[in-house]
């Protein structure tokens, strides 16, 4: 086989497992066999970059940033549709398109889902994902093609199944939607909070923002999603005559299908989907602000016309509103475990989709300052599914003067330690890691498995031990005495002497494992490893200066700065002495034997995402063990990154770098010379 003909195969079988994977759900593969098979396919279009085609499995985020989007004009004009709020306006509208039909002609409908995210068009040519273009104003959009192949659920190949019967189609526009799933925008949401970055606001508005990148792989990063649900244009090929048919064709195709469209045989159908809608929102993983009602025999839905830009085939049933107005009465600053100062919204009780909201979130204070939200307004408050609900806005046309605007605080109003705010971030931190607001979720983190790995100590006993006042910090764990324990309600000897010998094990934690327990900003295993493998000791860290913290590889400005200002702070000082008292281990040992095969010595691993069998520090031990080494960020230094399920950026950035990406099992194949 040539190499031409091994890199058209292997690119279609790719695209299938893509298809298997992330249009049904349903894999036939594992992830290692899928990696194999991408390897396989990047090494042979390295050796032959002059076979390389755009709509390579490989090129996905290809593509290098533009300055502007260029203007598309669409096949056919990309309709809007009127709406109805509740079932008297549906039956409204079906005795309005009643008068143009012959008299009693039945009619079954179509209901899907009104997805709100952002509407698309995708073109093929001979089967080809050729451009895909916004909706813009119906007839002229943006050409965000390079943006659109960086989803794995645009088909670049019809029919995505080689199995099926289907030719690949001469000419095809489909119409769908480009939207972030809510499970996905709050992981991508808690990863930015986490890094002290900017809370993005909605799935909506993030989904339109990140398929308007003009550096494709930006948009690469965002956990997008599309559904399909009409065929515009086409030709070449035989379009079913009814939306249902439709609907399956394009499944039958390769695109994904909403699973929750239905096929109704009258209107009663259509209001019990409707209700059906209503009573569920909440619970399925994308926003929907209604359902779209379409007439399933699309030659008479289209027959009926038009009532100025609205077809009289459809028509969209609004859900009820899940935003109310209330009164701003205050502001509750509320303190995490990594010290960073949340406000929340104190309100007038107002009723929304059910509930009785009393709180919403601020999300930061530079997003109180850019709405300019004060104490006293009457906001928009929104409350979707099981969100927390946070504040839109102000409306502004009802102050009356008395308003009082929401300034940053300048200390923490728990412990009246200052505050800091990093350069580039949003977040403002206590650094103090012995405030009183933050103590137990900190001592939950210091007892973790990941941490000083006390399995003795849950958080119920970290609830209590903190509400009778015999701890304060994480290192009066240390100083616990069993008389004190066993008066508590629950607290048999055996308990008490299982708890204090987990917290006596403990004293024999490495000191990356210290480090890492101390909860700093940044600095998990990984990081903690790099810092002391350096330096040699925590005191050692603690007097390093920005500047030199940014000399060892994997520290970047962001770590070095967080790491800085925590070893800055007096009360953290003195936790670190009350933990040296107590014993733990606050310099690196003497370097161990390595105990494997060496074969490992002299690569650089990069470890993302979760394995199969392996914790993250587990494997960062047995590269190790095996003579490699591990960094926190990825780099031309890096030789392989080892990823697996949920890989994120660190992924991307391989790729971009052109770096090998193996799975747990070869990592362990290269450790024992397989």
């Amino acid at each position: 086989m040539t190499p031409e003909d091994s890199i058209q195969q292997l690119r279609v079988e790719i695209n299938y497992h893509l298809y298997r994977y992330h249009v049904l759900d349903s894999p036939v593969i594992s992830d290692a066999e899928y990696d194999a098979l991408f390897r396989q396919l990047q090494q042979l279009e390295q050796a032959h970059p002059e076979l390389v085609t755009p709509d390579s499995p490989t090129q996905r985020a290809g593509a290098p940033p533009v300055d502007m989007f260029r203007k598309v004009t669409h096949p056919v004009p990309v309709l809007s549709l009127m709406n109805a709020f509740n079932p008297d306006d549906l039956k409204a509208w079906r005795s309005r398109i009643g008068r143009l039909l012959p008299p009693d002609t039945h009619l079954d409908y179509v209901v899907e889902p009104k997805l709100d995210g952002l509407s698309v068009i995708l073109s093929y040519q001979d089967g080809m994902f050729t451009q895909g273009a916004t909706r813009g104003d119906g007839n002229v959009g943006e050409d965000v093609t390079a943006n659109l192949r960086t989803i794995y659920a645009v088909p670049k190949r019809l029919p995505v199944d080689p199995s099926s019967p289907l030719p690949p189609p001469p000419y095809i526009a489909v119409r769908g939607e480009v939207f972030i799933p809510i499970d996905k925008f709050e992981e991508l949401n808690e990863k930015r909070a986490a890094a002290g970055e900017a809370i993005y606001m909605n799935p909506r508005n993030t989904a339109a923002g990140s398929l308007r990148q003009l550096d494709p792989g930006k948009t690469a990063e965002r956990p997008l999603r599309l559904y399909c649900y009409d065929i515009l244009a086409s030709d070449g090929i035989e379009v079913p005559g009814t939306q249902w048919e439709r609907l399956a064709l394009l499944r039958e195709m390769g695109f994904p299908v909403s699973p929750d469209n239905r096929l109704c045989a009258n209107l009663d159908e259509v209001i019990s989907a409707y209700e059906g809608w209503i009573a569920r929102r909440n619970q399925i993983n994308y926003e929907v602000d209604g359902m779209v009602v379409k007439i399933n025999d699309r030659q008479l839905a289209d027959g009926l016309g038009f009532v100025g830009k609205d077809p009289r085939g459809a028509i969209a049933m609004k859900f009820p509103a899940q935003e109310k107005t209330t009164r701003l009465i205050g502001v509750q600053i509320n303190v995490g475990r990594t010290g960073v100062l949340a406000p929340n919204a104190i309100l007038e009780p107002v009723e929304i989709g059910g509930v009785i909201v009393r709180n919403a979130t601020l999300h930061n204070f530079d997003e109180i300052a850019r709405k300019d939200i004060r104490i006293g307004d009457r906001v928009l408050v929104k409350r979707a599914g099981d969100v927390i609900p946070y504040i839109v806005g102000p409306i502004v046309e009802t102050r009356d003067g008395s308003e009082r605007p929401i300034f940053k605080p300048t200390s923490c109003p728990f412990c009246h330690e200052p505050v800091v705010q990093l350069p580039g971030e949003v977040a403002i931190y206590c650094e103090n890691a012995s405030c009183p607001e933050q103590l137990i979720r900190r001592v939950e983190y210091f007892v973790s498995r990941g941490a000083m790995d006390i399995t003795t100590f849950g958080s119920q006993t970290v609830e209590l031990l903190f509400q009778k006042g015999l701890i304060h910090d994480v290192a009066d764990i240390y100083s616990l005495r069993r008389e004190d324990l066993l008066v508590l309600e629950g607290y048999k000897e055996k308990k008490v002497d299982n708890l204090l010998a987990g917290i006596e094990a403990s004293k024999s934690q490495p000191a990356d494992r210290v480090l890492t327990a101390l909860g700093i900003r940044f600095v998990g295993s990984v990081v903690a490893a790099l810092l002391l493998q350096s330096l040699g000791s925590i005191d050692a860290i603690a007097g390093a200066s920005e500047s030199e913290l940014q000399l060892i590889e994997g520290i970047g400005p962001q770590i070095a700065l967080s790491v800085a200002a925590w070893f800055r702070n007096d009360s953290n000082r003195i936790l670190i002495e009350k933990l040296r008292a107590a014993g733990l281990n606050m310099q690196i040992a003497e370097e161990k034997p390595v105990s494997g095969s060496r074969l490992l010595t002299g690569l650089t691993f990069v470890i993302t995402g979760t394995l199969p069998t392996m914790s993250r520090e587990q494997a960062t031990e047995f590269i190790e063990q095996n003579g490699g080494k591990t960094a926190g960020s990825v780099s031309k230094k890096t030789n392989y990154v080892v990823a697996g399920e949920a890989a994120g950026s660190k992924l991307a950035k391989a790729h971009d770098l052109g770096i090998a990406v193996i799975d747990e099992a070869t990592l362990v194949s290269m450790a024992s010379g397989d």
